[in-house]
């Protein structure tokens, strides 16, 4: 069988991105030998066809962000599966009305939904998130509220005994509480310790926990468990819980929100 120049350079291109991970244009560019547009090019086909992940300035292997997403920058990780979180994002504004105190913990769905609610008027969001608040910075009828502490780079989180602090001096309607993986066994877990601690603070303050996640976080486990699947309130995920994780969501009395219903209703 006989390949065109273009399905061989996309195939050089793709061998390169699995064995470094990620790839960016200039690195294309110089291995390769093509110009920047059809750098461009071979990364949206390649997308099309699945196996990688574009980001900005390049491209990520997306089997190396489903086994290590911990170790990835949050740009990187924000292109992820972005049309199911935006969706996730979106259903998760619904929840919120005026009068409401919001939590967003760090996260890439987290970060959406805070973009979901910048025109809101008369809510305020707490967040231990540098990257969230900022996103809200020009939103004039949104209180925003920055739990103090020490910056975590890659997720932009903050944590510590001076956000322990603050924690414990606030209330909370409704939050929504990204997550690493999903388990029978192990709840819902995260990456970092320290993250992880004031997540389990911020939920003993809120009326109603909301764990928001794509299908690609169930039957995973993190390091660190943040709470059991029956200390949530709720999930908002993309698709039907089903199997295991459905049978869990009815014996525990955990309210599902999908993006199908969301869509359904607007």
């Amino acid at each position: 069988m006989q390949y065109s120049k273009g399905e061989l350079r996309r195939a050089k291109t793709l061998e390169l991105i699995k064995a470094h991970g990620k790839i960016s244009l200039q690195e294309i560019i110089e291995v390769v030998g093509c110009s920047e547009a059809t750098a461009r090019r071979d990364l949206d086909m390649l997308e099309k066809s699945g196996g990688i992940i574009r980001t900005t300035g390049g491209a990520i292997y997306e089997g190396l962000l489903m086994q290590s997403a911990a170790e990835l920058p949050f740009a990187d990780k924000r292109d992820f599966k972005r049309q199911d979180k935006e969706r996730i994002a979106e259903a998760a504004a619904s929840l919120v009305e005026e009068g409401d105190i919001i939590c967003l913990t760090g996260g890439t769905t987290t970060f959406f939904i805070a973009k979901a609610l910048k025109s809101r008027r008369n809510i305020t969001i707490v967040t231990n998130a540098v990257n969230i608040a900022f996103e809200l910075a020009d939103s004039e009828d949104i209180q925003v509220v920055v739990i103090g502490g020490v910056m975590r780079a890659k997720s932009y989180e903050l944590s510590g005994p001076l956000a322990e602090n603050v924690i414990d001096r606030i209330n909370i309607t409704k939050m929504f509480l990204g997550v690493d993986g999903v388990s029978l066994n192990h709840g819902f877990t995260m990456h970092s310790e320290l993250e992880a601690r004031i997540a389990q603070l911020m939920i003993e303050r809120s009326s109603e926990v909301y764990a928001v996640f794509d299908q690609s976080k169930l039957e995973k486990s993190a390091l660190f468990t943040i709470t059991p699947l029956r200390q949530v309130t709720g999930v908002i995920t993309n698709k039907q819980p089903e199997g295991w994780f459905e049978q869990a969501c009815r014996e525990q009395q955990i309210a599902v929100h999908t993006t199908i219903d969301h869509t359904a209703s607007t």
